[in-house]
């Protein structure tokens, strides 16, 4: 094709816990050569909890990188060789004490296409049971029930600013939406 860019050399700035980034230098569709600067990411899951009463199970989280709580649909990091379903129970049960009967996949969100390859799987969780939640020992989260249609107008009013919890709450909206028409 022709937009495609050519890998051409690839080395390794830094290896972190969650980070792995690359300055690769690349061959354009016009031949000449360019730098890209990659973070790899093993990939992530994001699951909207959603209740009988329709209510989503969502965390409030601190976010160093913005100094701030965010409210978030429940999600996390892929582990090594785990699915992305898999992960998706586990991260749920932990981060919400929540197990679900029924896991519906939405697709994959690329939360930053310049620098990042990270892809999240999206998840609504339906019937629902609840026990402790039992969060990883770095991990400090509060849980809140909170009706979809005020996460809705949340999300349109800028209130909630994470990138995958807009996307994911606004694809369940018009996902049970299309369910109550058919």
């Amino acid at each position: 094709e022709e937009l495609y860019e050519e890998p051409v050399a690839s080395q390794e700035v830094y290896n972190g816990k969650i980070v792995h980034l690359f300055k690769d230098t690349v061959r354009l569709p016009n031949g000449k050569l360019a730098t890209r600067e990659v973070m790899r990411h093993p990939g992530a899951v994001c699951i909207v909890p959603l209740t009988s009463e329709g209510e989503v199970v969502m965390v409030h989280q601190y976010r160093y990188p913005f100094s701030c709580v965010l409210l978030e649909a429940p999600a996390g990091k892929l582990d090594p060789g785990e699915t992305p379903e898999v992960c998706a129970r586990r991260e749920l049960s932990e981060e919400t004490g929540a197990t679900a009967g029924e896991l519906e996949y939405m697709g994959e969100y690329y939360p930053s296409v310049a620098v990042l390859d990270e892809k999240i799987h999206l998840y609504i969780a339906r019937e629902l049971t609840f026990a402790e939640q039992h969060t990883d020992e770095d991990e400090f989260l509060r849980v809140e029930r909170i009706p979809l249609k005020t996460l809705v107008n949340r999300v349109l009013s800028g209130e909630i600013q994470d990138g995958k919890t807009q996307v994911a709450i606004l694809k369940v909206w018009l996902i049970e939406q299309a369910k109550q028409k058919a």
